[in-house]
């Protein structure tokens, strides 16, 4: 997030703390926007998974084909309007490392994950029509015919999603359970420590849907060994049911595909998938593959189990 001043910070509470004033401003921008246009049908791409999985980088690499269109910073806070939000002219900032600390820098020209503050926003009985105009407002406004989302929060949604745009492609990035755990662990605590020291990160996190980490945070599936959340095996264990969830439930399904991370730095790797027609950049240019220590005791017996799952998606 940017380190936005006391009049944005008022401006962010305004658009997207109620459900009231996110929905106004999207019938506002329908009504001045909305176009009569068949994107139902497109080839979009959605990201999904747990975070720390590479998703952001994923995001930011298929960003660059400049055949799709994401939400960016700069849409920021008028996440239900990205063509009102065109009307008001932004100072240019430079690339900052984002608070997550983990070289990945943005500015406003940045695409991220912010479209589930549309999905906070309405009902899944409403989901249909309004998404389908939703998207439809995003593309007009990048002037592009292919949406590209990453939101953590979608693979409850995979499903529901599949059938309102049938053609879509579902990217599940995987990674490695004791480094990706460790991962989701740290930045718990990083993120407990930030938002201790400023209340606004815990609300603009509230804003955006975001409940992966710190005291906000809201477990993936409901915990039952380990409910400590400064205990790594506690994130282990939730990656252990997600992914055991998403072997389940879309390991055999041709419109998901599984994007393991220690293998997105080799170059072929992705464009072998036929998702877009030039990729712009080499993998290993762009990606940067993490790997810690763990300095913490784990279960082991919860860690095999785990290798068993992420070995399936090899």
């Amino acid at each position: 997030m940017i380190n936005y001043n006391f009049i944005q910070r008022i401006l962010h509470k305004v658009l997207l703390e109620t459900k009231f004033a996110k929905k106004s401003l999207f019938e506002i921008e329908k009504i001045l926007f909305l176009k009569n246009q068949n994107i139902k049908n497109n080839k979009h791409i959605f990201i999904t998974g747990l975070p720390r999985s590479g998703s952001t980088a994923l995001l930011n690499f298929l960003s660059y084909s400049h055949e799709l269109c994401s939400l960016k910073y700069k849409d920021m806070p008028f996440i239900m309007a990205p063509n009102i939000a065109k009307l008001f002219k932004k100072k240019k900032i430079v690339k900052t490392q984002r608070f997550h600390n983990d070289n990945i820098f943005f500015d406003l020209d940045s695409p991220e994950s912010f479209d589930e503050v549309f999905f906070s926003t309405f009902s899944e009985r409403d989901f249909n029509e309004e998404l389908i105009s939703y998207v439809s407002l995003i593309l007009s406004s990048y002037g592009k015919n292919r949406y590209l989302s990453k939101n953590n929060n979608n693979y409850k949604r995979i499903t529901l999603l599949k059938n309102i745009f049938p053609d879509s492609i579902f990217l599940l990035p995987v990674r490695e359970p004791l480094q990706h755990a460790n991962s989701l662990f740290l930045q718990h605590l990083n993120f407990l420590n930030l938002q201790q020291k400023d209340k606004f990160i815990l609300k603009y996190m509230n804003y955006l849907g975001h409940n992966e980490f710190g005291l906000n945070h809201k477990y993936w599936f409901k915990p039952k060994k380990y409910k400590n959340l400064n205990d790594i095996n506690y994130w282990l264990e939730q990656w252990y049911y997600f992914y055991k969830f998403f072997l389940n439930s879309f390991k055999n399904k041709k419109f998901c595909k599984f994007i393991v991370y220690e293998n997105m730095k080799n170059d072929g790797y992705l464009s072998s998938m036929g998702l877009v027609e030039k990729l712009t950049l080499k993998n290993q240019n762009f990606f940067k593959i993490s790997k810690k220590q763990i300095e913490c005791k784990f279960d082991k017996e919860l860690y095999n189990q785990t290798l068993n799952i992420y070995n399936k998606f090899l």
